[in-house]
């Protein structure tokens, strides 16, 4: 730990950062849900929130939503909330707090979807339910007072991997219309090869040991890193990236998703998609949870920004 040049405010926050230990998933997924409620009631004024289900996958349950409605609207757009958690983790509480920020400030409505977690549903099931929560935001448009064609997708680390998934399952089907893709430290490669992946094994919240947990979780033990992997399960493996959405690629300078972030952006820009990308020196990964650093508030608002370009507020 002490050989990363880590930014000194988010250095002093290190040391009480939770310990998620992947291997014992009730365990892990206990101490997300204290950390969360450790975090306070967040703010809901201005914002209507009601919680809905999607018809699920064929075969499959209903899929949990949450939908967001600002009191002031900005403009008939959305934002469709994917939340992180390493596949594994996480629910609709995980980017509550954020989501109130995001309605309440773009003046715009969100959507949260509660997808399956792995190991219990593998890929491609936590996919198929973010695709479902996608097609019902879009069938539902005017209920919701939003143009389909005014829908950015936002998701960060799991999240992001399930975006990027998300818009590339969305043009091959010729299924909803994608307007943009936030891309948050986004986990798309399940080869582990990056220099970032391979050197940082002792960084706060995430590191390689628990990025092959979230992957043999995601894939099934054995597969990540063979030959026959979806790129919809891994973007970073998807050979043509022509057509999709704009983007918004985020990194974490002391991340092991870092590099393979960078790489899918040039990927992107390479296929002729419009790519802005961001690494934030001095950070690590999940770093914005110390919400007082500079740092993080550069973050946070760059976040906002985004979208309301994105979406032509």
């Amino acid at each position: 730990m002490t050989s990363h040049a880590i930014d000194p405010e988010l250095a002093a926050v290190v040391p009480m950062l939770p310990q998620l230990d992947l291997s014992d998933l009730p365990s892990a997924r206990a101490s997300m849900t204290a950390l969360v409620a450790q975090l306070g009631t967040p703010d809901a004024t201005g914002v209507r929130v009601e919680e809905v289900s999607a018809p699920g996958p064929e075969g499959s349950p209903d899929v949990r939503m949450r939908v967001y409605r600002p009191e002031r609207v900005a403009a008939p757009a959305a934002v469709y909330d994917v939340h992180g958690g390493g596949f594994v983790l996480g629910d609709l509480e995980t980017d509550h707090a954020r989501n109130l920020e995001f309605a309440r400030e773009l003046g715009v409505v969100v959507v949260s979807v509660d997808y399956r977690l792995a190991p219990e549903t593998p890929f491609p099931g936590p996919l198929e339910d973010v695709y479902a929560g996608l097609v019902w935001t879009a069938k539902n448009a005017s209920e919701l007072g939003v143009d389909p064609e005014r829908i950015a997708v936002h998701g960060v680390s799991a999240g992001g991997g399930l975006a990027a998934g998300l818009t590339l399952l969305a043009r091959d089907r010729g299924g909803p219309s994608i307007a943009f893709q936030y891309l948050g430290v986004p986990e798309v490669d399940d080869r582990l090869t990056t220099p970032s992946m391979t050197a940082f094994t002792d960084t706060p919240i995430w590191n390689r040991s628990r990025a092959v947990v979230s992957w043999d979780s995601y894939l099934g033990a054995g597969v990540p890193g063979s030959d026959d992997v979806s790129p919809y399960a891994a973007p970073a493996r998807a050979t043509d990236l022509s057509g999709l959405p704009p983007a918004y690629v985020s990194a974490m300078h002391f991340d092991p998703l870092r590099d393979e972030g960078i790489a899918y952006a040039l990927a992107l820009l390479a296929a002729g998609v419009t790519v802005e990308l961001h690494l934030f020196p001095g950070t690590f990964h999940g770093s914005g949870l110390a919400r007082h650093a500079a740092v993080s508030q550069r973050e946070h608002a760059e976040a906002t920004a985004v979208l309301a370009r994105a979406l032509r507020l």
